[in-house]
């Protein structure tokens, strides 16, 4: 008898999550452009990140997780659908269901096919920030991922409050500058008065409504990305004064080649230190805002009785640069630019760390058989169901990312980020050493020492290009 329980109890303890609940509730949420720097829950102890730092708690949490792409539009329809960019040649500000067809489904509508509820709040695919929130807009959406979508209007950079333009304003003379440029402001009003307050409040509405059937609910925050506006009481905890300057070394930029300089830098941005660390201060005050309003999202689905049964993934699009080598925002495929928070709470499941390295795109698949969903096995990305299972195992042994219309690429292996300009190497090849130079200052693709690394680097692009050209998209090279 005593046998037989035991049997029993190991039986059930395997069993996957689906197979023990029917249709479980899924909860994807989503920041727009947030590096993992910025987050109590990867080691940075000035953050003030509460909720996301206990959902950590309650998660799995995936330390090498990368974007495909470090950019909002192609980073977007590369996970939603699950093809690499370059399989699908999605590099702009599109949804990318121009290019992968009608008949392959996103994750969301998969979902939607499968009797769910799905619905999104706010940025999912690609939306103007600032623009298409200003508006209200839809931005670059898929109408057919959902069963019902509500965008989040804010008033951005025009926001009531202190203002401060700390980009191309040497001078100070300019108090606020709307587009994508770095304008601070400390907003007048409480967290309803912007677009990451309302899109809580919605989330919340739609799971309160929605508590009764199975929901695929994508719920997506803006900030920080730029404009960093806030209440202004997020501010307080960050007082620019006591903001720490990255690390600086002298003629940093000589072995980097020049498509390897980001598009904003310190230099072309005029800033002086004060401004950098305003920026700095100002990014972390956004931060602490949407955590906050993460916060609300899940104490609703716990006061729901919800969270038995909902599976809570927590991610980026991509990074962003802080002045790392005087770099700013996104586009570089260096550390801070493609290196992404992602986290998964799966119900029942203990809290761990996985060190393997994963990429967005295998979001898709995960979703899908945590939920006991068949799905397309030609889409790109790999289950992290055994990572779930087991977080010491791995399921890739590099990240793959991409960048500047698909013609930058990045192997971030165990030892080594290999970084190369075209396929051809005719802009120039970037190769650090991540074990003894993490910060990436020294390049050594040049170094006759690591030539060798470099040509199986070469070799290992070459190999992971044929494999992701080689699809059913149907699409000519």
């Amino acid at each position: 008898m005593k046998k037989s329980l035991l049997l029993a109890l190991a039986l059930i303890a395997t069993t996957s999550f689906a197979q023990q609940k029917k249709k479980p509730n899924i909860l994807f949420i989503i920041s727009d452009d947030l590096t993992t720097t910025a987050l109590g829950a990867y080691g940075n102890e000035n953050a003030h990140t509460p909720a996301i730092d206990q959902l950590a708690k309650e998660s799995t949490v995936f330390t090498r997780a990368y974007t495909q792409y470090p950019v909002c539009g192609p980073s977007r329809a590369s996970f939603m659908f699950g093809y690499y960019p370059n399989a699908t040649q999605t590099y702009g500000y599109v949804s990318g269901r121009e290019n992968v067809g009608e008949n392959r489904p996103s994750i969301a509508e998969l979902f939607k096919q499968n009797g769910y509820f799905s619905a999104r709040v706010s940025k999912i695919y690609h939306m103007g920030v600032p623009i298409d929130i200003e508006n209200g807009a839809d931005g670059q959406d898929d109408p057919a991922s959902w069963t019902e979508k509500y965008n989040s209007q804010g008033p951005e950079w025009l926001a009531e409050g202190e203002a401060e333009l700390v980009q191309n304003n040497p001078d100070g003379s300019i108090e606020r500058k709307g587009g994508n440029v770095m304008t601070i402001v400390k907003a007048a009003g409480g967290d309803l008065a912007h677009s990451d307050g309302k899109t809580a409040e919605k989330a919340s509405e739609l799971i309160r409504a929605h508590k009764d059937e199975p929901f695929f609910l994508a719920v997506g925050f803006v900030r920080p990305h730029v404009p960093f506006v806030a209440p202004a009481n997020y501010f307080e905890p960050f007082p620019y004064q006591g903001i720490k300057l990255p690390k600086q070394i002298e003629n940093d930029w000589n072995d980097i080649p020049e498509r390897g300089i980001n598009y904003v830098t310190s230099v072309n941005a005029e800033m002086n230190s004060v401004q950098k660390q305003k920026a700095i201060a100002a990014y972390y005050a956004s931060v602490s805002y949407m955590d906050a309003q993460v916060a609300k999202v899940l104490s609703t689905l716990k006061e729901e009785g919800l969270e038995d049964n909902t599976i809570v993934i927590f991610t980026s699009d991509h990074g962003f640069h802080l002045n790392e080598h005087e770099f700013w925002m996104k586009v570089s495929l260096h550390e801070e630019s493609v290196l992404v928070p992602m986290m998964i709470k799966v119900p029942g499941k203990k809290p761990a760390t996985s060190n393997s390295f994963v990429e967005l795109l295998d979001l898709y698949p995960t979703i899908a058989e945590l939920a006991g969903l068949d799905y397309s096995k030609v889409i790109q990305g790999k289950s992290l169901v055994p990572l779930l299972k087991n977080p010491a195992k791995k399921v890739r042994d590099y990240a793959f990312s991409v960048s500047q219309g698909g013609k930058s690429f990045l192997i971030r292996t165990e030892d080594f980020a290999f970084i190369q300009y075209d396929e051809d190497a005719g802009s120039g090849i970037e190769l650090y050493d991540m074990k003894k130079d993490p910060e990436q200052f020294t390049n050594l693709a040049t170094n006759a020492s690591y030539k060798a690394i470099v040509t199986d680097f070469q070799q290992k692009l070459s190999e992971k290009l044929l494999e992701i050209r080689t699809n059913d998209l149907g699409i000519a090279y």
